[in-house]
C-alpha cells in the first residue's frame, strides 16, 4: 500500500466519522412506540424539531376512554408493568410541575389528551425548552435517554411532583 493510498483511506474515514457524528448530534425527528404493561403498542409518536422546541404528534388506540396525561419522562427505560424505570419528569431547568405553575414547569409537562369511547385520540403539541439535537441536559437524547408515558388520569396542572395523574398506563423510549 502506498502512502497516497494510505492517506486516502485515512481521510475516507475521518470524513465518515464525521458525518455520523453529524447525523447524530442534528437529529430533526425521532418516534417511540408507547406500549402498555401486556407490551402492546397503544400509541405511536412522532418528535419533529421545530423552532423553539419539539412538536409531538401522539396516535393511540386501545387505551381507556377519558382525559389522560401524557408527559416526557427523564430515562429511556420503560419496564412493565407500572415504568418506574422512566424516572420523573424531564426537567432540566429543575421547575415545579405544572404547566399551571407560575413559577414555569417541567420541560416534559403538557397538556391532557382525550381519549374516545373508542379508545382512540390524538394529541398534537410543541413542548418549549428541549431538543432533538445533540446530547445536552435539554436534548431528549442526553445521556439515559427519555421516555414518553400516558397516565391513567388527567393532569390536574399543579400538584407537584406529577399532577395526580394516577398510576403509568402505558411507556415509549425516544429514538
Amino acid at each position: 500500500m502506498t502512502t497516497r493510498s494510505i492517506l486516502a483511506a485515512t481521510t475516507a474515514l475521518a470524513l465518515s466519522a464525521f458525518t455520523l457524528a453529524g447525523a447524530q448530534g442534528d437529529r430533526k425527528a425521532a418516534t417511540a412506540e408507547v406500549k402498555d404493561a401486556q407490551g402492546k403498542v397503544v400509541a405511536t409518536a412522532k418528535f419533529k424539531q421545530v423552532k423553539g422546541g419539539v412538536q409531538l404528534a401522539v396516535k393511540a388506540t386501545g387505551l381507556p376512554a377519558g382525559s389522560h396525561a401524557i408527559h416526557v419522562h427523564t430515562v429511556g427505560k420503560c419496564e412493565g408493568p407500572g415504568f418506574t424505570t422512566a424516572g420523573g419528569h424531564f426537567n432540566p431547568a429543575h421547575k415545579q410541575h405544572g404547566i399551571m405553575n407560575p413559577e414555569g414547569h417541567h420541560a416534559g409537562d403538557m397538556p391532557n389528551f382525550t381519549i374516545n369511547a373508542k379508545g382512540a385520540g390524538t394529541f398534537k403539541t410543541i413542548i418549549q425548552g428541549i431538543t432533538l439535537v445533540g446530547d445536552g441536559e435539554t436534548s431528549l437524547f442526553h445521556a439515559g435517554g427519555t421516555a414518553l408515558v400516558i397516565h391513567e388520569k388527567a393532569d390536574d396542572m399543579k400538584s407537584d411532583p406529577a399532577g395526580n395523574a394516577g398510576a403509568r398506563l402505558a411507556c415509549g423510549v425516544v429514538q
